[in-house]
């Protein structure tokens, strides 16, 4: 028993050595912090392990521990949460309780998970619906699209589309008494990557179109085709998500293909052909200062993966990429980022070519902020991060919906 004992500490101080990220001075509830990071990159280590036996691969594990804090559509005082389907996809409806005179506004969220995980009916997702529909005394819908890597791009942005534009149809909006001129498409993360996609695919549907008010994107991730971004760069071993995390998901989200991973990890994965793209993403210009400190821009090489892969190239799955007249035309804008954040960037350069197309928009940078705050202010976890990123999109919603 003893020997078990000295075991255990041993592999306890191996783990924390191999997990053990310093935390930024200004984080706050740092200890907090540090133990959620030292756990999940514990957790990803012994998933990595089990991968390795060829028993389970780390997303299958993932999914699986996430589906425990799944929740059922349970109704409260204040809203009734019901499960449906709108052209065959789930979708869950938060509707307040409360008598209205007038038509609601209304809100289309989607969740993160790298497109690889995650669900509506995570236990974060759900209060976070279940506040901005009470305090705003909005209607919510919130779909779930099928996920890599059994699914690829495509497919998850087609599954969302169909639940929007099923929502927005009079008929629908006028049976959940939504008034058909104060709707917004939000999301965080992957669920960013996809509101900004269909607010800018929308644009090709001039009927729908005029129905979205705004889009609000939390920590967003937009583009693929430069994995060496300052932010990437500062954060490659950052808290809760790295840098090869990403990379390994991110390549999930278009192909099984392992060579496309082990190209980006070296930002040497994009075709010849995509030369004119980097226009899009080229931080040295669309990073404020601050941002850029540093670092010097060097374009990543091309023509290294000769295999095909649909999406690199493609603004639907990279909105970063779409082109200005695009962006000119698309609605007012939230944007939130995370200085502690790999995907920081991404959202800092929309924000440059957005209101350089001339689109309003707000933006909150958290000083202190790491990625999927969100995800963090549900049991066990409470941390005040979270509350302080739902907020300030729930303040900006009830200001500008």
């Amino acid at each position: 028993m003893t020997g078990l004992k000295a075991l255990f500490v041993l592999l306890c101080i191996l783990l924390t050595f191999l997990t053990y990220t310093p935390i930024p001075e200004n984080i706050e509830e740092p200890w907090k912090i540090m133990a959620l990071n030292a756990f999940g990159k514990s957790f990803i280590l012994m998933g990595l392990l089990i991968e390795c036996t060829g028993f389970m691969k780390l997303e299958d594990l993932l999914s699986m521990v996430i589906m425990l804090d799944y929740t059922e559509p349970l109704s409260d005082e204040y809203v009734m949460v019901t499960d449906t389907t709108f052209n065959d996809i789930p979708v869950r409806l938060y509707l307040p309780k409360r008598k209205s005179e007038s038509l609601r506004r209304a809100v289309i969220y989607f969740h993160g998970g790298a497109f690889c995980f995650g669900s509506f009916k995570q236990s974060p997702y759900d209060s976070l619906n279940r506040w901005t529909a009470n305090r705003l005394d909005a209607v919510v819908m919130t779909a779930d699209y099928r996920l890599a890597p059994q699914y690829h791009f495509p497919v998850q942005l087609e599954d969302a589309i169909s639940a929007v534009k099923y929502f927005l149809q009079d008929e629908v909006l006028r049976k959940y008494g939504v008034d058909p001129h104060r709707i917004c498409i939000a999301g965080d993360s992957s669920g960013g990557t996809l509101t900004a996609a269909i607010t800018q695919v929308m644009q090709n549907y001039p009927e729908l179109k005029q129905k979205i008010k705004l889009q609000a994107l939390l920590y967003p991730a937009l583009q693929a085709i430069d994995s060496h971004l300052p932010s990437h760069l500062e954060n490659e071993h950052g808290i809760l998500l790295t840098r090869d995390i990403a990379v390994r998901f991110t390549s999930l989200y278009f192909t099984k293909n392992k060579t496309l991973t082990q190209l980006m990890e070296r930002n040497q994965h994009m075709p010849l052909e995509s030369k004119h793209l980097f226009k899009f993403v080229n931080w040295s210009i669309l990073l404020p200062e601050k941002f850029r400190r540093n670092h010097v821009y060097t374009e990543p090489i091309l023509g290294l993966f000769n295999f095909s892969v649909p999406g690199l190239m493609d603004s639907r799955a990279l909105p970063l990429l779409a082109n200005d007249l695009l962006l000119q035309n698309l609605p007012p804008a939230y944007i939130l980022t995370c200085q502690y954040d790999l995907l920081r960037d991404d959202g800092l350069m929309y924000v440059t070519r957005l209101r350089n197309a001339g689109v309003k928009v707000a933006h909150d940078h958290i000083e202190n902020g790491i990625h999927g705050a969100l995800s963090l202010m549900t049991a066990p976890f409470y941390v005040s991060q979270g509350f302080k990123v739902r907020d300030k999109y729930i303040a900006w919603l009830d200001k500008n919906l």
